[in-house]
C-alpha cells in the first residue's frame, strides 16, 4: 500500500473535520469516529448479502431448468462446472474453498498485532470475489452447498478492508473486533435473522466476554439486517408455518428425534472430515482434478436418478415438507441429500453446509415423523426440531441453531422445543467427536496462513486439499 490516503479516508477525513468536531463534542466524536466505518461496512454487508442471495436464487432456478429439460446434461454440466469452481479456487484463492466460517474463526485468532498480516490470506476481497464466483459456479452446475457461510466469509472480508482504510490517526476498533463484527452482521444479513447472529458471535466466533464488543455486534446485525429487509421487505426465511406448541409426553418425542438427527449431523461432519483426510493422497494437479471431476460424475448420477430434489439448497424441499404434509418426501432423498453434500463439498470449491444440512434435518425429521406416527398436529414442530438437531451435531451451536429456525420461521411458542433439541443433539454430537466440525478445519486454515513448516502453503498442490 502506498501511503496516499484513500479516497474513502479523504471523505471520511472531511466529514470529521468540517462536520463532527462542529457538532459535538470530543467523547462523543470519538464514539463517533470509531463507529462511522462499522456503519459503512455494515451497509456494504446488507447490500453484498441482498445480491448474493439473488444471484444464488437464480444459480439454482437455473440450475433446475437445465436438469429438468434434459437429464442426461447432468453427466457433461456437474463434472465440468465442479472442475471449474475447483479451478478457481486452486488458481486465484485457495482460501475461498469450502464453507467460510473457519477461515473467520482462524482469522480472529490471527488478528492479534503480531500475526494481524497473515488474516489477508483468509480475508481480502479477492478471496471474497472468488468465493462469489467459485460458489455460484458449483450451484448453477448443481451442487448441493448453501451461501450462509461464504455470506459471513465475505462480510468480514469487507469489515477487515473498511477497518484498514480509516485515516491516519483516528481511534479505531481492533482488528479482531472488525472480524467478530463482520461475521455477526454477514449471518444477519443472509437469513435476515439478527439474534442469531449476535448468538452466533458469542457462541461460535470467539471466547471474548460480549462486553468488549456488544456494540459493535448489535450495531453492525441492526445496520445490515435493516439493509437487507430496505430492499427486500420485512421477509421471513422459511415463512409461517402451523404449528402446536406441545409439551408433556411430546418432549420425549423431541428428545428422540434431537439424538437422532443430533448424531446423524455429527456422522456427517466427520464423513467430510474422513473425505477430506483421503484427498490429501492426492499431490499433483491432475490427481486432485481427477478426483473434483469424480466428485461431478458421482453427482450427475444422482442428480439424473432423482432430479431436482438431488440438487441445490434445500431449501424448496424445507418449504414444501412445512407447508404442504400430504407431499410424501422418498425414503431415498435423505441418503441423496447426504452424499450430494458430501460430494460438493469435498470438490475442492467454494459453498456452505449451514442451510443444506437444516434441509437434511427436515428431511430426516419428516421421515421419522411418518415412521413414528406422529400426530399431523405436531409434524411441523419435529421438523422444526430435526432442522436444529442436525445443523448442531454439524456446527455444534445448539442456541445458534435454535434461534435461527426460531426467526426463521417466527414460531416463537417452539422456543422451548428448539433449546432442548439443540442441547440433546448437541450431547450426543459429542459422542461422536468432541470437538467441532469448524475447530477442525480452523487449525488446518490456521496453519496455511502461518506457512509452517509442512502447511499447503509451503506445497502449493496440496493448497485446494487441505481442509
Amino acid at each position: 500500500m502506498t501511503n496516499r490516503p484513500s479516497r474513502y479516508a479523504r471523505v471520511l477525513a472531511w466529514l470529521d473535520q468540517h462536520l463532527i468536531r462542529k457538532l459535538y463534542t470530543e467523547r462523543v466524536r470519538r464514539t463517533i469516529l470509531q463507529s462511522l466505518p462499522f456503519w459503512v461496512a455494515s451497509i456494504l454487508t446488507g447490500l453484498m448479502a441482498v445480491s448474493y442471495e439473488a444471484l444464488f436464487a437464480w444459480a439454482e432456478k437455473t440450475s433446475f431448468a437445465w436438469l429438468q429439460a434434459q437429464p442426461l446434461l447432468a453427466f457433461g454440466v456437474v463434472p465440468i462446472g465442479f472442475l471449474a469452481s475447483w479451478l478457481l479456487v486452486y488458481k486465484l484463492a485457495p482460501a475461498a474453498r469450502g464453507s467460510g466460517i473457519p477461515q473467520v474463526m482462524a482469522g480472529i485468532e490471527l488478528s492479534n498485532p503480531t500475526q494481524h498480516g497473515k488474516t489477508a490470506y483468509l480475508l481480502s476481497l479477492r478471496v471474497a470475489f472468488v468465493k462469489v464466483l467459485s460458489s455460484a459456479l458449483l450451484l448453477v452446475s448443481g451442487g448441493v452447498i448453501g451461501r450462509e457461510g461464504p455470506t459471513i466469509q465475505i462480510s468480514a472480508a469487507i469489515f477487515r478492508a473498511v477497518n484498514r482504510l480509516q485515516p491516519a490517526g483516528w481511534p479505531q476498533l481492533s482488528r479482531q473486533i472488525a472480524l467478530i463484527t463482520g461475521g455477526a452482521a454477514g449471518l444477519a444479513a443472509a437469513f435476515n435473522t439478527p439474534l442469531g447472529g449476535i448468538v452466533f458471535v458469542v457462541e461460535e466466533l470467539t471466547q471474548t466476554h460480549i462486553t468488549h464488543f456488544r456494540t459493535a455486534v448489535f450495531t453492525a446485525v441492526i445496520i445490515a439486517g435493516m439493509t437487507a429487509q430496505a430492499i427486500l421487505g420485512p421477509y421471513l426465511y422459511l415463512g409461517y408455518p402451523v404449528i402446536k406448541a406441545s409439551s408433556g409426553w411430546f418432549l420425549g418425542v423431541v428428545v428422540l428425534m434431537a439424538l437422532v438427527c443430533g448424531l446423524a449431523g455429527a456422522l456427517f461432519a466427520r464423513t467430510l472430515l474422513w473425505l477430506n483426510a483421503y484427498r490429501r493422497r492426492f499431490t499433483t494437479v491432475a490427481t486432485q482434478a481427477g478426483w473434483v471431476a469424480g466428485c461431478g460424475i458421482a453427482m450427475a448420477a444422482l442428480a439424473y436418478w432423482v432430479g431436482t430434489d438431488a440438487v441445490g439448497t434445500g431449501k424448496p424441499i424445507i418449504n414444501r415438507l412445512l407447508f404442504q404434509p400430504d407431499e410424501l418426501a422418498p425414503w431415498y432423498l435423505f441418503p441423496v441429500r447426504y452424499a450430494g453434500m458430501a460430494l460438493s463439498y469435498s470438490s475442492g470449491g467454494a459453498g456452505g453446509v449451514f442451510a443444506t444440512s437444516l434441509s437434511a434435518g427436515a428431511i430426516l425429521g419428516d421421515g421419522l415423523a411418518r415412521l413414528t406416527n406422529v400426530a399431523q398436529a405436531d409434524h411441523n414442530l419435529v421438523i422444526m426440531v430435526s432442522m436444529v438437531s442436525f445443523l448442531t451435531g454439524v456446527v455444534r451451536s445448539p442456541f445458534t441453531a435454535a434461534i435461527l429456525v426460531l426467526e426463521m420461521t417466527d414460531r416463537h411458542s417452539a422456543i422451548f422445543q428448539l433449546l432442548l433439541g439443540g442441547l440433546v443433539a448437541q450431547g450426543a454430537a459429542s459422542l461422536v467427536d468432541p470437538v467441532s466440525f469448524y475447530e477442525h478445519l480452523k487449525a488446518g486454515f490456521m496453519a496455511e496462513a502461518l506457512g509452517q513448516p509442512g502447511s499447503p502453503a509451503k506445497t502449493l498442490p496440496n493448497l485446494s486439499t487441505r481442509e
